[in-house]
Parts: structure tokens; C-alpha cells; sequence
């Protein structure tokens, strides 16, 4: 079977598309020769050197057989260019986040390949500099796309080393969060049933249907937004609605109308990951304006789910000259970084198939996984993301919380981290009691105390892992120089460590 031949980008000329399914695969040459083909085949090309676009090198090599392909994957391509942004992880997902025709057949999917590529490397014109000097980094580390994403940028003769080695650095980049003064008292105005049915009606919009169980249950949960008639005395309204009423509408509507009427934060809490995601599809209709949404609604989770500028610094100190594996996948998350919304890897608008295409190493395991952030101590502090989180949310009017993170801030009481908020909507309610318990105990497993161990001493002898290896006292011996007791509190503490599992253990 033969096809018109692919019109490749000038720098991917001679490259081959290789589409891998169940039982077989497609192999769609440079001059547009297309042959179905079996798995050992297609392996033996690849590793006979012939350059070959794929989507998702991983799930190519596990279907050829193989442990690894070399070979131009369309996905890291998309997330060099199109950072923060999700498309599925194959060709059809491609497809359609490209606004390309879906291709019914594998045979059309490799065709697809070629198209993806030239869109994506055509975007790059309107990059700005940040992506060239990731690009010029990555080029060092040997990623496949970078001749073809260099050329696109425009690129001219490469800067020095020291230059391309500066491009991971995104901390350089980011700006820092503002530092605004504390806001005024809220009011204390209510919201009435009428008005919470008339905000309702907004919400869903004319051409709805008419739906008067949610308008009922929105008349209802305006109760909870009253003035307290005594000081410890909060109004509580526990509200149920079947499957289908319209809930999550139901309670946006009066706790939005009051965040605005009073100048003040309504906290929602859910249980999962999923519901927040909903809940934050929902807001839309709140702000369809995405700047105006930006400033009046946050997502707050807890501190594991961020970004950590200080683990990336960490990773990307680690990286030996011309590491291609590594500095593709730190690469492709220093575009991430510098296009995320809030520095959320878990549900936010983090691609979930970057962590199994470049590993969890680089990816997911950057985020404050062991609780080891050190705050105002660490060099990025001023443009964290968890800190920029945390004081958007204060101004926020609405903010998407989960039933952990309020528990969290229950326990300590308030202070910087753990604003408490006046009014809150408890989703999921039933699931409360389980956020409680694990949040007011704790369980360390044998490996966790290991990790910790390492993190507070630093490098033993048997160590093998180089993360983390500064140590506790490295980190923090300025801060406490002269202050006899926290100096005291820092060797107990290195003392108590040792009495954790050590290397080998």
C-alpha cells in the first residue's frame, strides 16, 4: 500500500512514522511507502538506527517487546510546545487536540503523525524565549526534537555552555508572589432564598430546564450563610439531594452571592480529586472570563501535590553533561513549570502521561512528597508555588479545597499556612469522618522512616541515593548560629535520627 509522501519538517527529512498496535504494526516510510509489518520487525528497524516518529515511546517499546525505542515521540514534542496543556496520549488524542481530521485506521494514524509534527513546529514561531533556551538545554542532552525545534525557533549559533546550562533554570524566570496587606474585616450580610433561586437562574442560563429541586435545594442552603445569632455558634445546614438534582450548582449559587455581597472566601471541600476538578469546570459559568476567574477562584491541596522549585534545582544539579534521558524530562518540565496555573502535578493541569513517559523520578516525585519543605529557609521561597497558592487564596473569593487540607488546618489552629476560613460547603459530607482520621494520625512505613532518616543526617556510608544528600544541618546551621537552643534542638534532632532505619536496613 502506498500513500502521497509525508511533507516531513526539513530537519525530521528521512524519518519514518511507526504506529504499534495489539498484533501488529504500520510502518510508513519517508517516501510514503506504508507496510503493515510484525512487531520484531518494526523493532529491528528501530534498532537498526532508522529515525521513526512515535506517540508515547513507552507504550511503543512495551508492544515491540523491547525495553527502550529511540525514536521522535509526537508527546514530548506536544509538551515542549504546548506546555500545561492535555491532549490523549495517542495519535487520534493528537488528532483532535490538534484540530486535525481523526484518523480511522492505523494506516491513517501514522499519516497523522507527520501533520502533528508540522502544526506543533509551526507554533514555535510565536514562542517566547524561555522555550529557546530550554530547547538550546535539551539539544545538549540529546533530545531527538531539538534540531527540528531549534530550526522552528529561529535559533542561530549556539550561546556557551554556561548559557545553555542557565535554560533549566526556571526559578530565574518566575516572578515572585506579592506581598499584599491583610484584608479588611468581611460583612455580614445574608443571602436570601429568593436571591439564591435568582443567582441560580443565572448560573444555569435560560435554555435550561426548569429544575425546581435545585432551586429548592439553593433556597436552602442559603441558611448557612446568615449572621450567627451567638459568637461559637455557626449556622449548619445539612442538605441531601438525589443523583442528578444539580448540587454542585445548587450551592455555588448562594455561597457565591455571598462571598461577593461581603467582600469575603467561601471554602468548598471535597473528598476526590474528581469532584474538584468538577467543581472548578463549574466556576466557569460563575467566570467565563478565565483573567477574572484567575483572580477570584483558587485550588488549594496539600503541599504534596505542588511543584517544588528546590527538588527541580536539586534534580537539575545532578545532571551530567549530555544526560539525555534526564535533561529531556527535566526539560520538558521546566516548559511546564513555566506555563502551569498553580504548580499542581495531581489533578491540576499537570499531563498524568508525562509521568509514565519520562518516569515518576522527574516528574511527580519533584513535589514535597515527605513533608520536607523548609519554608522562608529555602532560596525559592519567594516564588513558590504552595506560597503563591496560599496568599491567592486569601483574597480569593471562592476557594476549591479537599476535606484533607481543612482537616490540616483544623489541627493546627491557624497561623500563615492554615487561614480558617468563615463559611464552608462540605461535599462529599460522609466522607469527612475518613479525612479526620488521617488527619489527625499518622502511620510511617519502614521505607518512609528510611527517607526520613536521610533527609535530616545527609550521606552515610552506604548511602546510595545522591537526593537529599545536604542533610539537615547543612540546610539550616546559618539560621541558627549563635541561638543556643535551636542549635541544641538540631543535634538532638540529628541524634534522633539515627535511631531510624539506616542504609541497608
Amino acid at each position: 500500500m502506498s500513500s502521497s509522501p509525508p511533507q516531513s519538517p526539513s530537519p525530521l527529512a528521512g524519518a519514518a512514522a511507526l504506529v504499534a498496535g495489539v498484533r501488529g504494526a504500520v510502518w510508513l516510510s519517508a517516501d510514503g511507502e506504508v507496510e503493515s509489518i510484525p512487531h520484531d520487525e518494526a523493532a529491528r528497524r528501530l534498532g537498526q538506527g532508522a529515525p521513526a516518529l512515535v506517540c508515547h515511546s513507552r507504550t511503543t517499546a512495551r508492544r515491540l517487546g523491547v525495553s527502550f525505542v529511540d525514536a521522535f515521540d509526537l508527546l514530548e514534542l506536544f509538551a515542549f510546545v504546548r506546555p500545561a496543556r492535555f491532549c490523549l496520549p495517542t495519535p487520534r488524542g493528537l488528532a483532535g487536540a490538534l484540530d486535525l481530521p481523526l484518523p480511522p485506521t492505523m494506516e491513517n494514524e501514522a499519516e497523522c503523525l507527520f501533520a502533528a509534527a508540522r502544526v506543533l513546529l509551526g507554533e514555535l514561531g510565536g514562542a517566547d524565549d524561555s522555550a529557546l533556551a530550554v530547547g538550546w538545554a535539551m539539544a545538549r542532552g540529546g533530545w531527538p526534537w531539538a534540531p527540528a525545534v531549534l530550526s522552528a525557533l529561529g535559533a542561530g549559533e549556539a550561546p556557551s555552555p554556561g548559557v545553555i546550562a542557565d535554560g533549566l533554570k526556571v526559578w530565574n524566570r518566575l516572578k515572585e508572589w506579592p506581598d499584599h496587606p491583610p484584608a479588611p474585616p468581611s460583612g455580614n450580610q445574608p443571602v436570601s432564598a429568593g436571591e439564591a433561586r435568582q443567582r441560580l437562574a443565572r448560573l444555569v442560563g435560560s435554555a435550561a430546564e426548569a429544575r425546581p429541586q435545585q432551586a429548592d435545594y439553593a433556597a436552602a442552603c442559603a441558611a448557612a450563610f446568615a449572621p450567627r445569632e451567638q459568637a461559637g455558634a455557626p449556622n449548619f445546614v445539612l442538605a441531601d439531594a438525589g443523583t442528578g438534582v444539580g448540587k454542585t450548582l445548587g450551592y455555588i449559587a448562594p455561597a457565591s452571592l455571598w462571598a461577593e455581597k461581603n467582600q469575603a472566601t467561601v471554602w468548598f471541600s471535597t473528598f476526590t480529586r474528581n469532584l474538584q476538578r468538577q467543581l472548578d469546570a463549574e466556576l466557569d459559568r460563575l467566570y467565563p472570563d478565565p483573567a477574572e476567574k484567575a483572580r477570584r477562584v483558587v485550588v488549594r491541596k496539600g503541599r504534596e501535590n505542588y511543584f517544588c522549585l528546590l527538588n527541580f534545582a536539586e534534580a537539575v544539579s545532578r545532571i551530567p553533561p549530555g544526560a539525555g534521558g534526564e535533561t529531556t524530562a527535566l526539560g520538558l518540565m521546566a516548559r511546564w513549570a513555566l506555563a502551569s496555573r498553580d504548580g499542581d502535578m495531581v489533578g491540576g493541569d499537570f499531563p498524568a502521561w508525562l509521568a509514565g513517559l519520562l518516569g515518576r523520578q522527574a516528574t511527580v516525585d519533584l513535589t514535597d512528597t515527605r513533608g520536607e519543605c523548609i519554608y522562608s529557609a529555602c532560596l525559592h521561597y519567594r516564588k513558590c508555588f504552595v506560597e503563591r497558592s496560599i496568599r491567592a487564596a486569601r483574597r480569593a473569593a471562592i476557594v476549591v479545597a479537599n476535606h484533607a487540607l481543612i482537616m490540616t488546618q483544623a489541627a493546627l489552629g491557624g497561623g500563615d499556612d492554615t487561614v480558617l476560613a468563615e463559611r464552608y460547603v462540605i461535599d462529599e459530607g460522609h466522607h469527612l469522618f475518613t479525612a479526620a482520621d488521617n488527619a489527625f494520625s499518622a502511620h510511617l512505613s519502614g521505607h518512609e522512616t528510611a527517607e526520613l532518616r536521610r533527609w535530616i543526617v545527609g550521606p552515610e556510608e552506604g548511602s546510595r541515593s545522591p537526593s537529599r544528600s545536604r542533610g539537615l544541618k547543612a540546610r539550616i546551621e546559618d539560621l541558627v548560629a549563635g541561638d543556643e537552643a535551636a542549635a541544641g534542638a538540631l543535634d538532638e534532632a540529628l541524634r534522633a535520627a539515627r535511631a531510624l532505619p539506616g542504609p541497608g536496613w
